[in-house]
């Protein structure tokens, strides 16, 4: 484990040397004011819909105004950089997805480490990824898939909704451990990305469930797997990749985090209401709704979880050679 991601773990720990008096007292009084959860894509996006869950549920249970400011641009990277640089006082959170993971090794230089520069709240959500293909690839199994994809090398072309997004290295990570050439055509977003599958213009592509779902059902796009571990309540029917390519796992997921040093005792109240929003049916099935499985925990369960999550990426983008534009 390399001193990067022991900080980390240990920035999710908290600090219980710290003398208790004090501890208590902030926790009693926070919030006191307005909080702002940072997302860093515009409004109506999954990751800003989960915010607007979890914002309103935190308002609610605290009795002070949680309210969402969308940052967009930079992949994530100027949102996450404004609260890393925010006061560590728990009024400026953000609630970002996997991209901070994927960014640390696909760009070469950032403005912050997230490992380093952040602490981990709580996990929220993750919103599973399914592969699907175009009807008129002749193969509706994913070893028929493999096996076409080695029979055409370097034929056929996979969508994503962008460089270095988590469509994309999902794909990679699949190309690495099942020994195939695919070319990547990347897209603006998955709304075009998606239009071109349906076209035929791209064969395959790894995407969120929720963008693709009525084309599925519709017979316009063929699934043949989803990328989680196990398969989902939502499609159990479809098969897992892990059902093929053992340990292969990729999800889109979504956590709060707030600056480093931001008080602990600040953090675990945040994390104690997440988890109670997480556990409340009527929330647990907002998150059913738009298929995304909840992640409750503590917060050195996400560090844990996040530092995994970004040295498994940064491998796949370093395999693949993927570099920002």
């Amino acid at each position: 484990m390399d001193l990067q991601r022991r900080q980390f773990l240990h920035l999710a720990a908290g600090a219980a040397a710290l003398p208790a008096a004090p501890q208590i007292a902030r926790a009693q009084t926070y919030p006191s004011r307005l909080v702002h959860i940072i997302v860093p894509y515009p409004p109506g996006g999954g990751t800003d819909i989960i915010a607007r869950l979890m914002g309103q549920w935190l308002s609610e249970r605290l009795g002070h105004q949680f309210i969402i400011e969308n940052r967009p641009g930079g992949n994530s990277n100027i949102a996450t950089e404004a609260v890393v640089r925010a006061p560590p006082d728990g009024y400026t959170l953000l609630i970002v997805d996997s991209a901070p993971a994927i960014n640390a090794t696909y760009y070469n230089k950032l403005n912050f480490d997230f490992i380093r520069d952040i602490a981990p709240v709580a996990g929220i959500a993750s919103q599973p990824e399914i592969m699907e293909v175009n009807p008129s690839v002749p193969v509706k199994t994913v070893p028929e898939f493999i096996a076409y994809a080695k029979t055409n090398p370097g034929k056929l072309n996979m969508a994503s909704s962008g460089n270095g997004n988590i469509g994309h290295v999902s794909g990679e990570l699949f190309k690495m451990m099942a020994g195939v050439n695919m070319v990547h055509v990347p897209y603006r977003g998955q709304a075009p990305a998606v239009s071109d599958l349906l076209g035929g213009q791209v064969q395959v592509c790894f995407a969120g469930i929720i963008s693709s779902i009525e084309y599925v059902r519709a017979g316009q796009l063929r699934v043949l797997a989803v990328t989680t571990a196990s398969r989902l309540d939502a499609l159990p029917d479809i098969p897992s990749l892990s059902e093929f390519l053992p340990a292969y796992e990729a999800t889109d997921w979504k956590g709060m985090f707030a600056p480093k040093n931001t008080p602990p005792e600040i953090i675990d109240k945040l994390n104690k209401e997440i988890n109670a929003g997480l556990a409340d049916p009527k929330l647990r099935a907002r998150f059913a709704e738009l298929s995304s499985p909840v992640m409750p925990g503590s917060p050195a369960d996400f560090g844990q979880f996040i530092a995994k999550e970004t040295e498994k990426w940064g491998k796949v983008v370093k395999f693949a050679g993927i570099k920002a534009d």
